[in-house]
């Protein structure tokens, strides 16, 4: 027996049920998009200038004058008057030597003076008695003639024997050691029962005021840089950093390079400058022009270890990028190595770096401020 089935239409139904899925699906007509946040700030342009190429130089610090205070006698030392450190002033007592051996110097150079003075007179004596003598045709032409000559030997000796009593108390005065000028005992050398000798130095002494950079410059730089005495020479020291930078001036330069280093000793005036001696600091010699990219020190901005300026795009939106600094400049500005290529327009003295997409517009002139 054979059965029939009728299968039930379904199209239709499935079709609804598409079609009602299909619109809760669908998506909602788009709003309006937020505002962007406006932020106003003085505005700057990135400009291409030329600057120095400079080629930094390391030194150290030396007073203006320095001595090395010694004595001319060979004795032992008997005071010392001063500490490592003390200021002194010009003349002031450094230190006592045994003077027994000067004063013995000097007692036999008075004694050879003496003498020469008694026979000077009896020279003079004969000298006279025999010009007498020749004017009667009582002595020679000869005789009158020695007698001169023994009168102008006695002469000379005399002041031969001046002289030396003359150095003998100069040698004597040195058994007391002065300051040759004002200024601050950098080292003392000697203790009491030391022995002084010719060319020892006792005392180190240096200037207070006046301070100099001493700087080697290689014969290359040298002559890129065409130093000469009176130039200006930016200096920093490394251990003051709050001098900041310090507009010295070069004050000396040997006139040849030395030829085991091949380098020229120059020394940069410090002006006003209260430094210690023997402190490390750093000049820079400019050798020629380049062309920089320089951005205004109050553009930029620090955050988590970058430097970082704000940048203002062709739309308005401030976008802020990531810079590698150079040099300082003038006018407050800072070379920029990367991150900037000129033209751009920046964003001056902000706190902090705007959120991203954020409009920057620029600020309305500040008004002066009235008397």
């Amino acid at each position: 027996m054979t059965t029939n089935r009728r299968w039930t239409p379904t199209i239709a139904p499935l079709a609804a049920a598409l079609a009602l899925a299909a619109g809760c699906g669908a998506p909602e007509p788009a709003g309006p998009e937020p505002a962007a946040v406006a932020i106003e700030a003085e505005l700057a342009t990135v400009e291409r200038a030329e600057a120095a190429s400079r080629v930094e130089l390391f030194g150290t610090v030396r007073a203006q004058r320095t001595a090395a205070v010694a004595a001319r006698v060979m004795a032992m030392v008997t005071a010392v008057r001063v500490r490592t450190g003390e200021a002194v002033r010009e003349g002031q007592l450094l230190l006592e030597i045994d003077p027994q051996a000067a004063q013995g110097q000097l007692s036999q150079a008075r004694g050879a003076l003496a003498q020469a003075q008694a026979a000077l007179a009896l020279a003079e004596r004969n000298y006279e008695r025999f010009t007498a003598l020749a004017a009667s045709a009582a002595a020679s032409e000869l005789e009158l003639d020695m007698a001169r000559m023994q009168y102008d030997q006695a002469r000379g000796a005399v002041e031969q024997a001046a002289g030396a009593v003359a150095a003998a108390s100069s040698v004597a005065a040195d058994s007391q050691v002065v300051a040759p000028f004002a200024g601050r005992v950098a080292r003392r050398m000697v203790d009491v029962g030391d022995l002084a000798a010719p060319g020892r130095p006792l005392v180190m002494l240096e200037s207070v005021d006046g301070r100099r950079l001493a700087v080697e410059v290689p014969e290359r730089v040298m002559a890129a840089a065409g130093l000469a005495v009176g130039d200006p020479v930016e200096a920093r020291i490394d251990s003051r950093p709050d001098l900041g930078t310090i507009a010295g001036t070069v004050a000396e330069v040997t006139p040849g390079a030395d030829p085991g280093t091949h380098s020229f000793a120059v020394e940069v005036a410090l002006p006003a400058a209260a430094v210690a001696a023997g402190s490390s600091g750093r000049a820079w010699l400019a050798v020629d022009r380049r062309e920089v990219v320089a951005v205004p020190r109050r553009a930029l901005l620090r955050q988590g270890g970058l430097v970082l300026v704000v940048v203002r795009g062709g739309d308005g939106r401030a976008a802020s990028r990531v810079v590698t600094l150079g040099d300082a400049l003038a006018d407050d500005r800072v070379e920029v190595l990367s991150g900037l290529a000129g033209g751009e327009t920046v964003a001056l003295d902000l706190a902090v770096v705007p959120p991203a997409g954020a409009r920057l517009e620029a600020a309305p002139p500040r008004a002066e401020a009235t008397p």
